[in-house]
């Protein structure tokens, strides 16, 4: 971590870091490593955290955690820059980004439900499969603009997707620069068509981040492990739509001593849990395995 922190120390511009948790239960300990070492980061080159609420997803998030991330990072020690944005208030600017697409011929809409999709799936037994699962199969891809016009006039119910192929075949050859794994090919293609936008979430995780971090002037994201592949995606949403390429630092998943990773199902693990037990501070980020230095760095 110390020759990460390092390399952003030099003379160029500010680094610009950020946690953006989901207020859809109690943050735990593999929250706290990955908010103390993005501030640590930021702190180490005299530059900015910023703290983003996702909170699109109206079916799951809630006000008490929204407050309680607040609450608990407050507790840990942790101050962040300038003001908290939240997602849910700012659906007019993926609207927007989605025309953008749109106007590109690059989304189509989607009439299929999770049940026919897997009764397809099924009927086609060597079904790619990508980081995500098995692939959507492209029904709705095939549709005229008549009848997609019809079925849209007509109140179905459908979500937005990417035309993959085509989206690449605009954006070209793409790299992107982990400051663990070194310099990536991007290879989006690996996840299908992928779901832009639908009625209950009316931005997806790939679509409203890649925006977010851009317009946020994020300049290095530090995630866990398990979003690495999900930067592919977001490389290719970037050079579609001109946004700036942040540097990356995907850090290892915290684990209890069974080698599970935290969740927010482990309820004894949460911040809340572990402050109403008496832990302190210090406490918490030993157990979260983190270093305390990245409180104050810098």
């Amino acid at each position: 971590m110390k020759s990460v922190m390092m390399s952003e120390s030099g003379s160029g511009p500010a680094a610009v870091t950020r946690f953006a948790p989901s207020p859809t239960g109690y943050l735990h300990l593999g929250h706290a490593y990955s908010a103390l070492f993005a501030h640590g980061c930021a702190r180490s080159a005299r530059g900015r955290f910023l703290l983003r609420l996702e909170d699109i997803d109206g079916g799951r998030c809630r006000p008490e955690y929204d407050a309680a991330i607040l609450e608990d990072l407050a507790w840990l020690g942790l101050r962040w820059d300038g003001p908290v944005r939240r997602q849910s208030q700012h659906l007019d600017d993926y609207r927007a980004v989605l025309d953008r697409l749109a106007d590109r011929g690059l989304l189509y809409p989607c009439f299929c439900t999770r049940r026919e999709i897997q009764e397809e799936v099924a009927r086609a037994p060597h079904a790619p499969h990508g980081p995500d699962g098995v692939l959507y199969p492209g029904t709705c891809r095939r549709c005229s603009t008549s009848e997609r016009q019809q079925r849209i006039a007509a109140g179905e119910s459908h979500c937005l997707r990417l035309d993959m192929a085509a989206a690449v075949a605009q954006a070209g050859p793409l790299r992107w620069h982990d400051r663990a794994a070194g310099w990536q090919t991007a290879q989006p293609q690996a996840f299908g068509d992928i779901v832009l936008a639908r009625k209950d979430a009316p931005a997806s995780y790939h679509l409203a981040v890649t925006w977010d971090d851009a317009l946020q002037g994020v300049t290095l994201v530090t995630r866990g492990t398990d979003l690495f592949e999900s930067t592919h995606v977001h490389r290719l949403l970037q050079a579609l739509l001109d946004l700036p390429v942040p540097d990356y630092h995907h850090h290892p998943l915290r684990t209890d001593e069974h080698g599970r990773r935290f969740a927010k199902r482990d309820r004894s693990l949460t911040l809340r849990a572990l402050r109403e037990a008496g832990r302190t501070p210090a406490e918490v980020i030993a157990l979260a395995g983190a270093d305390p230095v990245w409180l104050g760095a810098g």
